[in-house]
């Protein structure tokens, strides 16, 4: 019998790379639709590996049902590459996703422990899950294979890993806020989550201000001593910005490991942006925007039900921009695409209720036959489509309480052609520490939140350019291929003997 030949590449997300379809009755696995984002810069890693793998979860079959395939091969522009499904119940799912996730971690996380919510929590179910994923991805590495963790729900994947492949590269890429220890430590099982982490050969952040928060729990509840320090250097600003951090941690030693910290945020891609624009669909697209728009000053606003998303604070700030200025009503005009959650979500359930009814009162009380002053959309925004509002609108908000990067600020500022709109971000969007020339708001304070409107309305066309090209010079500098190459040097520098995610020449 011949040995199956084991990965040295393997990737574990919860997420599938792939949309699932159902055509003339059978399930059929698409591209993603939105060619930026996450998943699209994991899967760009496979465009250079040889036999790298994929493991997700993925919804069992219900009683009486035949069980799916656990691994498929997907071919696509990324590549050919594997990926392995862990089957797990609704029950799991709820539990592990949607429950301790979402209500218990997800709070902690975004720095809101007033509504960390430990009753419903199930700890052994996430414990079980994680080691579930552990197992899947083990079954498919070779003994030194380097193994990519991503994101909190399987904080707990590296100490399973470390136990059954002891000589495994383990690393790991934190997509959200890390909070302050003193938030942090609110977590009943705050050992153990650190426990797994200091497994790892690497853990990665967004920003320097993450990996210092990280570093500083470490230290102070686990003991573990800091390595040396380096000045904070681009993209970063060292100070003057909310989540500034002058200098970072570069590792940590705990027990006979080194855990090498690693900050880069990732990029977008404005090749595939531009590549978009210069269609002359999305020209047409445009054109017809700025038509319904008419002389109408214009502001976006994307992302998804979640309070630490600000949306409910930004809406409100709108409503008093119409009130405060009476001369901007049926001259301005707000698109909101505020994604839905998923079903069973019912950590957002209040958030989804208060967004519908600020809309409906503003538009109830400032609208008329001819205008209404928002337009809501709960549902995704094609990629193709979403360029083409981000190149016409005057004003983007993004606006988080808290977020770890924020993509969509990246996209507005890639999109932008010579009569470039303003940015408005929060201080608190991990972003923020790359895109200093934005109109920075706190999105805590009403009054600020006013100003930065104002501002972003009264800007004059010089000043717009002036902001829009030094953002453009970073997000087309520091893109999304940079943000790869940057990992992939990390991972050389753990594995100097091998590279497993490149091909050698021929």
């Amino acid at each position: 019998m011949t040995d199956v030949k084991k990965s040295s590449f393997v990737i574990v997300y919860h997420r599938q790379p792939y949309e699932e379809a159902t055509e003339n009755g059978r399930q059929v696995l698409r591209e993603n639709k939105s060619p930026n984002g996450i998943v699209p810069a994991l899967k760009g890693f496979f465009s250079t590996a040889t036999d790298a793998v994929w493991v997700a979860w993925k919804l069992a079959p219900g009683e009486g049902k035949p069980p799916f395939e656990r691994t498929v091969r997907i071919k696509d522009s990324y590549g050919e590459y594997d990926v392995v499904r862990l089957p797990l119940t609704s029950e799991q799912v709820k539990a592990f996703y949607h429950v301790t996730s979402k209500e218990a971690l997800w709070p902690i996380l975004h720095s809101f422990p007033g509504l960390f919510n430990y009753g419903p929590a199930d700890w052994d179910n996430f414990r079980e899950v994680n080691r579930l994923f552990a197992e899947a991805a083990c079954e498919q590495a070779a003994d030194d294979a380097l193994i990519w963790v991503h994101d909190y729900n399987l904080w707990l994947v590296p100490h399973y890993v470390r136990q059954m492949k002891p000589d495994a590269r383990i690393a790991f890429f934190h997509h959200t806020p890390f909070p302050a220890p003193d938030v942090f430590n609110v977590l009943p099982w705050r050992e153990e989550i650190l426990e797994s982490l200091l497994s790892c050969d690497v853990v990665g952040f967004h920003i320097p201000r993450y990996a210092e928060n990280f570093a500083a729990t470490a230290c102070s509840m686990m003991g573990a001593l800091r390595g040396p320090s380096a000045p904070v250097d681009s993209p970063f600003e060292p100070a003057g910005v909310a989540l500034a951090e002058p200098s970072v941690t570069s590792a940590l030693h705990y027990k006979d490991r080194k855990v090498s910290i690693d900050v880069w945020p990732i990029g977008t891609n404005p090749a595939l942006i531009d590549t978009y624009l210069a269609a002359d669909k999305a020209r047409t697209r445009v054109a017809e925007i700025e038509r319904e728009i008419a002389e109408r000053k214009f502001f976006v606003s994307v992302g998804r039900v979640d309070y630490v998303k600000g949306t409910k604070e930004m809406l409100e700030a709108f409503g008093r921009l119409l009130e405060r200025r009476p001369e901007l009503r049926e001259k301005v005009k707000l698109f909101c695409v505020c994604v839905a959650p998923a079903e069973g979500m019912s950590a957002y359930r209040g958030a989804q209720r208060e967004i519908e009814r600020l809309v409906g009162a503003i538009n109830g009380r400032y609208g008329n036959l001819s205008w209404t002053p928002i337009m809501l959309s709960t549902r995704g925004v094609p990629f193709e489509d979403l360029v083409c509002y981000y190149r016409a609108a005057d004003v983007c908000l993004v606006t988080p309480l808290r977020d770890g990067l924020n993509l969509v600020a990246k996209e507005f500022v890639a999109a932008q052609g010579d009569d470039p709109g303003v940015l408005v971000l929060s201080e608190f969007a991990g972003a923020a520490v790359e895109l200093p020339e934005a109109v920075l708001v706190n999105p805590y304070s009403e009054s600020k939140l006013d100003a930065a409107l104002d501002l972003a309305i009264d800007m004059d066309a010089g000043e717009r350019v002036q902001r829009a090209a030094a953002m453009a010079e970073r997000v087309r500098r520091w893109d999304v291929d940079y943000w790869a190459g940057h990992v992939r040097g990390c991972f050389d520098a753990i594995t100097p003997e091998v590279t497993p995610v490149t091909k050698t020449a021929a």
